[in-house]
């Protein structure tokens, strides 16, 4: 059985070229052998594939940080690993919601901070959701392992209806949320047409076995949902769309015209991808260049910095207009004989924003509302 499940691997690498894989759902792949079976897929896998680069990433709810470990260091060897803390405490800061397991999050500045330092919030700690530890260290794991991320097919699926997030937060909040998933250490993710504002659902659906396979599914669905949807069982099983109703299956359909409808979402992510691969500093994703702090209830401040003093801050602020005076915050001082200039704001009218650029001065910072913003340090002006 082994052997079938490392060569199926090596054929779609060497058959059909494929660029990788996620592995789904590990932490219900439980092995006791001596070598873990995803491993060596994983290792199979990278052979076959010879001097091409493959990229090998982890769905893992326990959150086992030895997967993204060299096999030297007890690991399994693979690339990445996704961040679901990441996408709570976002969807928790974006819309406020506590059911189901969004009740271990806050949504608060020093999550987003320890996720920009350490990716996983628990690493270890115990989890009220399931009544169990979650995690393992990461402290010598590289930010970029971290696949972080506001949409994918699961979360969406999860609200029922299959809402995206977009529109459940508001335009400035959901922008602003974008610009940290898009600039942040980690590696970002977009769920499909999430770079255009797709507007149709992700829900859930199937179409297997017989009538008593599609109730069974059903019925499973109606079963995880009903926390998340704040209802009964029963309740759930008569609000949820049916998995094997074909217009289900449709409604999921993305709509391409909504490139050119949203083009103001469109051109954010551009933009934003744009300045993560050609900034100097963005394009440099290392762990021990990035700080952070708390300046605010909803805001705070991730430091990216370098030794040639080419330094950026990314000032997020997911509450109203702010004042910072005074600015008792040492992450907000420039380098030695520079300023701060505004590099790029989440507020501007290209993206339908109000245009509003922080205030950062020597007398006082002024974060404009539900904003991100990203400053450069530059040369003082001494003429």
């Amino acid at each position: 059985m082994r052997e079938f499940f490392i060569t199926n691997g090596c054929y779609w690498i060497e058959e059909f070229h494929f660029d990788g894989f996620r592995f789904d759902a590990l932490h219900a792949v439980r092995d006791q052998s001596g070598k873990y079976i995803i491993c060596a897929v994983g290792r199979a896998a990278r052979k076959t594939a010879g001097p091409r680069s493959i990229i090998l990433i982890a769905e893992n709810d326990r959150q086992e940080a030895r997967m993204v470990r060299s096999r030297k260091k007890g690991g399994d060897d693979l690339d990445g690993m996704w961040n679901d803390d990441f996408h709570h405490s976002a969807v928790v800061a974006l819309t406020g919601r506590k059911e189901a397991y969004y009740d271990d999050y806050r949504g608060m500045p020093q999550e987003f901070i320890s996720a920009a330092k350490y990716g996983f919030l628990y690493q270890g700690q115990a989890l009220s959701w399931r009544r169990a530890l979650r995690g393992s260290s990461t402290l010598d794991i590289s930010p970029e392992a971290f696949v972080c991320f506001i949409e994918n097919h699961d979360q969406i699926a999860n609200t029922g209806p299959g809402e995206r997030v977009r529109f459940q937060t508001s335009p400035a909040h959901y922008r602003a949320m974008t610009a940290l998933l898009l600039l942040g250490p980690w590696t970002p993710l977009l769920f499909q047409g999430e770079e255009f504002g797709a507007s149709s659902p992700f829900m859930f659906f199937a179409d297997i076995g017989d009538a008593s396979v599609r109730d069974a599914i059903r019925k499973g669905r109606a079963e995880w949902l009903a926390p998340f949807l704040s209802l009964s069982e029963e309740e759930a099983w008569k609000t949820l769309p049916a998995p094997d109703d074909p217009e289900v299956f449709a409604r999921c359909k993305l709509d391409f015209s909504e490139r050119e409808k949203n083009r103001d979402l469109y051109h954010l992510h551009v933009d934003l991808l744009k300045l993560r691969r050609e900034d100097s500093r963005f394009c440099r994703q290392v762990p021990e260049g990035v700080d952070g702090a708390v300046l605010g209830p909803a805001s705070f401040v991730l430091r990216f910095s370098s030794e040639e003093s080419d330094d950026r801050l990314l000032l997020v602020n997911f509450g109203e207009r702010q004042l910072l005076h005074p600015a008792s915050e040492p992450l907000l001082a420039p380098p030695l004989g520079y300023t701060w200039e505004t590099l790029w704001t989440s507020e501007s009218p290209r993206y339908g924003g109000t245009g509003s650029v922080a205030v950062a001065s020597e007398e006082q910072w002024i974060l404009p509302a539900e904003s991100t913003l990203a400053l450069r340090a530059t040369h003082k002006n001494t003429a």
